[in-house]
């Protein structure tokens, strides 16, 4: 799919014309498909939600259980996968893609500097693609992950956590990725989009997809720690969701290393002391 900046539309009726400039501008496609997709990531979720009959806070309907519990002799539905797969891809595009927006308009940025130049130049919708389709690989792992903790009684099937230590070493660990070196490497290439494009331009459709795969795996190796903890906190738990959206947006917007540490010293804390009421809540009382 590609685009050329800077037609002359005036042989167009003036509605067309008008439309043709719209799409004919990579940084109006880029920002439509943010919008849209996270969208209808968010929709999806709501839907869930209106069709379980839970409130805005988690999922726990009794059709969202049923499907999300093994079958009596152990195995899993068709249906009960294919509904935890399609919740995390819907939960992936709507907290990813909103913190992949700086990268992706700046791609379109470029673009439309080169179109200007008259250079052929690819449609940020490959590149979201490219982007997306990480994001949507992650999913179906995730997805594999919840039906393993499942199965070993960690969550219930209302995807609650049922474990004070499951839950509380899940932030811990999630608090530990953030001071490692691999998190601040992904980190920084998240930051750095400009500088990334600019050493790995391409002008195919394929070159330009890679580039959103490429940009994609740094995200995921910056993100994928704090987007398990939903499996500690309830998966598809809209209040974390968005808590946790904010955040990975924000210390992708931001310089240094302050911000991500203290996330991370804060997501040690809370892991510490969801281990400690656990240990307290079955703490033997002392006779009186």
């Amino acid at each position: 799919m590609t685009h050329s900046a800077g037609h002359n539309f005036d042989h167009l009726p003036s509605a067309a014309a008008g439309l043709a400039k719209v799409f004919g501008r990579p940084k109006a496609i880029a920002a439509a498909c943010v919008i849209a997709l996270a969208g209808l990531g968010w929709f999806y979720l709501a839907l869930l939600v209106a069709y379980s009959g839970e409130s805005s806070v988690g999922f726990g309907g009794s059709l969202i259980q049923a499907l999300c519990r093994p079958l009596p002799d152990g195995s899993w539905s068709a249906r009960g996968i294919a509904l935890i797969a399609s919740m995390w891809s819907a939960m992936t595009l709507a907290m990813m893609l909103p913190s992949a927006a700086p990268m992706i308009l700046t791609y379109a940025g470029v673009a439309d500097t080169a179109g200007r130049k008259g250079e052929r130049i690819i449609s940020p919708l490959v590149l979201a693609g490219g982007y997306a389709g990480v994001w949507l690989g992650f999913a179906l792992l995730a997805t594999v992950v919840q039906i393993a903790i499942a199965q070993a009684a960690l969550i219930a099937p209302d995807m609650t956590s049922v474990s004070g230590l499951y839950s509380g070493a899940v932030f811990i660990g999630a608090g530990i990725y953030q001071f490692s070196a691999l998190k601040h490497a992904c980190l920084t290439r998240c930051r750095q989009p400009l500088t990334f494009f600019f050493t790995n331009w391409a002008t195919t459709t394929r070159g330009v997809f890679r580039l959103g795969v490429k940009e994609g795996f740094y995200c995921l190796g910056c993100c994928w720690a704090m987007m398990l903890v939903m499996l500690a906190v309830g998966v598809m738990s809209a209040v974390w969701m968005a808590v946790l959206a904010v955040t990975m947006t924000v210390e992708k917007m931001l310089t240094g290393r302050r911000f991500t540490n203290a996330v991370g010293a804060v997501l040690i804390v809370v892991g510490a002391g969801i281990i400690l009421a656990a240990f307290a809540a079955h703490w033997p009382a002392k006779a009186r």
